[in-house]
């Protein structure tokens, strides 16, 4: 009888070591998750697998068009391995198929036979296990060295709010994946002027990142020869045309600011216009439109001017934003933006009210571009203390 209580905690020790070990293993687990993985990531890798093989498909004869989808994705996924890779992954398949023919060997007499079936199953699995093994181990090193790329681009991102009296900034960036191409700056210059940087790369990834880092050098170089808006312009578009590609561009709000004053001169090239909510609530854009640096040399964006009253406040943002799509397929609009950006309040208040508006309507999809957003607002000027007479 004195036994039975230690068998029932080793039971309970046991059971509570599986449950931790299964919430371990599940963890970050959901149901839109698991959907997810046999929708839209099924049909995504197929469609990235099979983008190099040529598909002609059957014409009318479902048998032919399914056999010919087949080919096309061991194709497609064979093709993405190494040599030594590829032949390891068909002798497994080799191995499978052998696994399903009838192999026996008769040992003593005809009164004992050994099934080969299941020895080339295993060796069938245990040669796919290594494979995946193999390729994780890949994904293991590039996501470490995405890592350190993703450390090093957010170094080149603000790490603290606005440090210029009489101006409050309230800011974020998100990433859809390690490495991102949005872009944003508020420097100020040796005179005491801000500039006022907001970009995105063109693309996703690490090509976004290269880009991105590319822009951010040229345009620290071009503030130290001329920050005015027009040259800053022309000197990133210059080296962007020259570095580049036809798909390599990059979209640029870029103004400059008198903190004094709030007025403020800016260029917009290709860029989503920033919002200026004025303290009476009237919402204004600022952009002439314009294409994206980078396209082509002669680009020539148009300038404009403005000026930051107190209580005004300058909504910086990228595409992101706005055409971030619902799990329905509905993008999150500029309409939707202009209203949030109309309730107005405090940088951090509208800066918040706008992530708010913005996670509610996407849910649970995945987020597909990277995303900025910065709110600069004009304050009232402190008070004068009040002189002691004599």
């Amino acid at each position: 009888m004195a036994r039975q209580p230690k068998l029932s905690d080793k039971a309970r020790t046991s059971y509570g070591r599986l449950e931790r070990f299964f919430r371990d293993y599940t963890e970050g687990l959901s149901g839109a998750e698991l959907r997810r993985l046999f929708e839209k990531d099924a049909a995504d890798a197929y469609t990235v697998l099979t983008r190099d093989q040529e598909s002609a498909q059957g014409s009318g004869h479902r048998l032919r068009s399914f056999l010919i989808g087949v080919r096309v994705f061991f194709l497609g996924l064979s093709y993405k391995l190494t040599p030594a890779r590829r032949m390891l992954f068909v002798g497994s398949l080799v191995c499978a198929l052998l696994g399903l023919i009838p192999a026996t060997t008769e040992l003593s007499a005809g009164s004992f036979f050994l099934d080969f079936s299941p020895g080339w199953f295993l060796l069938s699995l245990g040669s796919l296990v290594y494979l995946l093994a193999l390729e994780l181990v890949d994904r293991v090193r590039v996501r470490d060295e995405l890592e350190v790329a993703r450390k090093l681009q957010r170094d080149l991102l603000p790490a603290d709010t606005l440090s210029v009296p009489g101006y409050r900034a309230a800011h974020s960036y998100r990433t859809a994946n390690e490495v991102g191409g949005d872009y944003y700056q508020f420097p100020v210059l040796p005179d005491g002027r801000i500039a006022l940087m907001v970009g995105d790369a063109s693309g996703h990834g690490m090509a976004a990142g290269l880009l991105m880092a590319l822009a951010d050098a040229t345009l620290r170089t071009a503030m130290d020869l001329d920050p005015t808006p027009a040259k800053v312009a022309e000197i990133v578009n210059r080296a962007l045309c020259r570095t580049g590609g036809r798909r390599a561009f990059f979209s640029l709000f870029y103004a400059l600011m008198d903190p004094a004053t709030g007025e403020l001169g800016f260029v917009c090239a290709g860029h989503p216009y920033p919002l200026l909510r004025r303290a009476d609530g009237r919402v204004e854009e600022l952009g002439a439109g314009g294409l994206p640096l980078g396209l082509r040399p002669e680009l020539e964006p148009a300038v404009g001017s403005a000026r930051l009253e107190v209580g005004d406040l300058l909504v910086l943002y990228t595409d992101g934003l706005a055409e971030t799509q619902s799990a329905a397929g509905e993008d999150f609009g500029f309409d939707r933006l202009h209203q949030v950006v109309e309730g107005g309040g405090s940088a951090q208040t509208l800066h918040d009210a706008l992530l708010h508006a913005f996670d509610r309507h996407r849910g649970e999809a995945p987020l597909t571009d990277d995303v900025t957003l910065a709110v600069l607002e004009r304050l009232p000027p402190l008070p004068e203390p009040e002189s002691s007479g004599s």
